[in-house]
């Protein structure tokens, strides 16, 4: 018998993984030639999307490590397919591996605007800002079929709803309809991440989405029709992508960012195994220096879970890396916080049977 893992070592064109191992939640894989296979299996893996009814939709947290505390997530897994995505061990919960399936399985939650409507017309709700897009990316290229995300906005601007969103997609340029008036009225941002400037860099890291100047182009779209943009430079990776700090802030200025953010580069669970599988493919003479600097701000592990430490380790290093940020911010007029989204818009729209208010 031969692994599944062991099987899928080899590169597979646009996508990010190297491995497809089991999924902490589910046997080992196996796979067995019972004969019937006679030729070499096909390098180009499809996506298969998944529609499932979700049961909720607003996810809530109590991270003093985020600025929000409720979030939503159109869908699970992500056609990025970003090696380093912190987000795939998620995938493992639904009986999925973290490595191709979670690029390659996706799922779709069709009901999530109408589960929306319902959870913000309930009695008990309290309006704060929600952030979509920090789990799996909202404008992956399945949106563009299932429209989920832009269905979500326009329940959230009926409601005068805050809302933060986090994405690569150049896709967010189509609801610039929705977001523009809701900017206006002090109800939304936007944070692009833009991980490195380096077009070949990219395309290896984050196979399938939009190039470095793709996404700047889509920054000063939204910026010129008025809504807010935060250029996120995350992950930052030592010994990789680090010295492009002040490129990057400065190309997001010019595209007309207001604001900036870092997170260094993170390795929970199965993602450290599947981030070394690629450095040992695409980067095996940096592999070194990126795995020891990351160990130097983790106390020797690959990750250090802690609140208040996992998003940017600790040390020397990790302070020359906020020093640079913080001069560079500084120089170029990008502000770290950003005013606080307006809640007090918020309003429950009239609802199909409400009796109408004469008085």
């Amino acid at each position: 018998m031969t692994s599944v893992s062991d099987q899928t070592l080899l590169r597979r064109k646009a996508r990010a993984s190297l491995s497809n191992a089991s999924g902490r939640f589910e046997p080992e894989r196996v796979a067995v030639d019972d004969g019937w296979v006679q030729e070499a299996p096909s390098d180009v893996i499809p996506t298969e999307i998944r529609e499932e009814p979700a049961r909720s939709i607003i996810t809530y947290n109590r991270s003093p490590d985020l600025p929000f505390d409720r979030s939503i997530n159109p869908y699970r897994g992500c056609e990025h397919g970003c090696i380093y995505c912190f987000a795939r061990p998620s995938h493992a919960y639904l009986g999925l591996s973290p490595g191709l399936d979670f690029e390659t399985r996706l799922i779709a939650r069709p009901n999530a605007p109408d589960l929306l409507r319902q959870q913000l017309s309930a009695k008990r709700y309290r309006v704060a800002p929600i952030a979509i897009g920090t789990n799996t990316d909202p404008y992956q290229p399945c949106e563009r079929d299932h429209e989920i995300t832009r269905r979500c906005l326009e329940v959230l601007r009926d409601f005068g709803h805050p809302v933060a969103i986090v994405t690569k997609g150049a896709m967010v340029e189509r609801d610039i309809d929705i977001l523009a008036p809701m900017a206006h009225l002090g109800l939304v941002r936007v944070g692009i991440s833009v991980t490195t400037l380096d077009p070949e860099l990219s395309r290896r890291m984050e196979p399938r989405a939009p190039l470095p100047a793709r996404r700047l182009a889509a920054m000063r779209r939204l910026t010129e029709a008025g809504i807010p943009v935060r250029i996120m430079t995350s992950p930052i990776v030592p010994g990789l992508t680090d010295h492009e700090v002040e490129a990057l802030l400065a190309a997001g200025a010019e595209a007309g960012a207001d604001a900036a953010s870092w997170i260094m580069l993170r390795l929970p669970r199965e993602v450290s195994a599947l981030w070394q599988e690629w450095l040992a493919e695409h980067e095996p003479n940096r592999a070194p220096k990126v795995m020891a600097r990351l160990r130097d701000m983790h106390g020797g592990r690959d990750y250090d879970p802690r609140w208040g430490h996992r998003m940017r380790g600790e040390g020397e290093y990790a302070d020359v890396i906020a020093r640079r940020f913080r001069a560079a911010c500084k120089r170029l007029g990008l502000n770290e916080k950003s005013p606080s989204l307006r809640c007090d818009v918020f309003a429950v729209p009239p609802q199909p049977g409400d009796q109408l208010v004469l008085f």
